[in-house]
């Protein structure tokens, strides 16, 4: 038995004995940095306990609840744990402090951006919360943009699920080509973080002012003054 065949069978076992209170578990565990695929989850539930677009509605608010729950303890992890580790183990990974600043400098600026768009992505909206906690986003802009990114993901799974009926797992075969995107989506994201790294390293190198040295006018008629000034 495949592991996807595995999870569904324990995820229908789940729904079927506590409705949505399963669902909004097996959510939570998604966005708690527990590989719990809302691919198969949501289309489940869509199928299972949903019999008109008001109950397809409500799916989708239990689903962008459940995730912003599971999101915000992976914040939590990270806000209170992650630096700690980073800074502790940081060379071990071939992570240097500047690098983690520059990260820091990087992710405060373009993190609602990257919350937002990680709620859509497979994989990468497990795991967005962990960093946002990490370089410590505003609690309020996090708790926004994860509510709103996971209300369209959620709505089109439990849809989908509704309107496909018993055809419902055809959408694990259409998974693929969503991983494809996440690993263009990844390769591109990396190289422009990269590219402004760079970017910002050189102006910094660029705006370092030069060593201090008197000249031999300045050394003569205000000797004292400079020797004082050197000596700081």
């Amino acid at each position: 038995m495949s592991i996807s065949a595995l999870i569904i069978d324990v995820l229908v076992c789940l729904i079927q004995r506590t409705s949505w209170l399963g669902v909004f578990l097996a959510m939570v565990m998604e966005s708690a940095c527990i590989p719990m695929p809302s691919e198969i989850v949501m289309p489940l539930a869509g199928f299972a306990l949903c019999n008109n677009l008001y109950e397809v509605l409500f799916g989708t608010l239990i689903g962008a609840l459940a995730n912003l729950s599971g999101s915000w303890l992976a914040y939590v992890a990270g806000r209170w744990g992650g630096r700690r580790l980073i800074y502790r183990y940081g060379k071990r990974l071939i992570l240097r402090r500047s690098e983690y600043q520059h990260a820091e400098k990087f992710f405060m600026r373009y993190g609602d951006i990257a919350i937002l768009t990680g709620r859509l992505l497979p994989a990468i909206r497990t795991f967005i919360s962990l960093p946002a906690g990490i370089f410590s986003m505003n609690p309020l802009r996090f708790t926004l943009y994860t509510f709103l990114g996971s209300l369209p993901w959620n709505f089109v799974l439990v849809y989908l699920g509704y309107v496909l009926g018993e055809q419902w797992r055809i959408i694990e075969g259409y998974m693929i080509y969503l991983d494809v995107i996440v690993v263009i989506f990844l390769t591109i994201f990396t190289a422009f973080i990269i590219l402004k790294w760079r970017q910002e390293g050189r102006r910094g190198a660029k705006g370092t002012p030069a060593s201090f040295k008197p000249s031999s006018g300045q050394s003569a008629g205000r000797g004292h003054h400079s020797n004082r000034v050197l000596k700081r």
